[in-house]
């Protein structure tokens, strides 16, 4: 074998030692491949898990307010269920109390939004023309004193109503402002006398302009003559309402 021979042997031996084969550089390119891949995938999965996790969160963030709110409101239903309970309480023991007066028909009593009324007629409180209490008036007004005596945080506003027959210019009242005016304040002035706290009772006169029945019939102005107990909450304001107003006198 002739030296240069040998040298050339030498060489491909040299340069086959010096760097991969093509199957390893092929191979290493699949792992590199494979590995890429796998980060992306993992990469993938945290995201997926980070929104998983943002999510939750939010949920859990809505969870949370929507058993505050519920919380509240079963806080609010308890509260309403109480007062209710506390209103029915009333009602019965006012019922029960004028039980006679009001199977006779001379008392009626009701409740509407949350407002408890007593409206008795004016013939089973005053005599005609009169803001003297009689004894039906008596009997009935210490039943609703008795029902009102331990409240606390209410108002009591006893309003006075006429039908609209003059009070003649020789009588005491100069109109029937005067008369369901001074009426509804004797009653208020008796609930006080037996017990009920003055600061929560109110009196206030409606005269003639808030009817319940027309006036052109003895039954419908017996109605009209009324007067009227609500019991409401402390911020009860009487609501306003539009009425006509009165006819000018004939001129003489």
């Amino acid at each position: 074998m002739s030296t240069r021979t040998m040298m050339g042997m030498a060489v491909a031996v040299l340069l086959a030692g010096c760097g991969p084969s093509k199957e390893e550089f092929a191979a290493a390119q699949r792992d590199a491949a494979n590995y890429k891949k796998q980060l992306t995938d993992e990469q993938a999965k945290a995201a997926a898990l980070d929104k998983k996790v943002t999510d939750l969160q939010a949920q859990n963030d809505t969870l949370t307010k929507s058993t505050t709110q519920l919380t509240e409101e079963k806080g609010a239903l308890e509260t309403r269920s109480k007062e209710l309970e506390a209103k029915s309480k009333q009602y019965e023991e006012l019922a029960s109390s004028l039980k006679d007066q009001i199977q006779s028909g001379q008392v009626e009593i009701s409740e509407l939004k949350g407002r408890m009324m007593v409206k008795l007629k004016d013939k089973v409180v005053f005599s005609s023309g009169s803001t003297a209490i009689n004894k039906q008036g008596l009997t009935a007004l210490d039943a609703v004193a008795k029902a009102f005596h331990d409240l606390k945080g209410k108002t009591v506003v006893v309003a006075g109503y006429t039908d609209n027959v003059p009070t003649g210019s020789k009588g005491r009242f100069k109109d029937n402002w005067d008369l369901s005016t001074e009426r509804a304040v004797a009653v208020v002035r008796y609930l006080q006398s037996k017990g009920v706290d003055p600061k929560m009772l109110g009196a206030a006169g409606f005269s003639e302009y808030r009817p319940l029945a027309p006036n052109d019939t003895a039954a419908g102005r017996s109605q009209n003559r009324r007067i009227e107990i609500a019991l409401t909450a402390a911020d009860y304001t009487p609501p306003v309402v539009d009425t006509p107003a009165p006819a000018a006198p004939p001129a003489r």
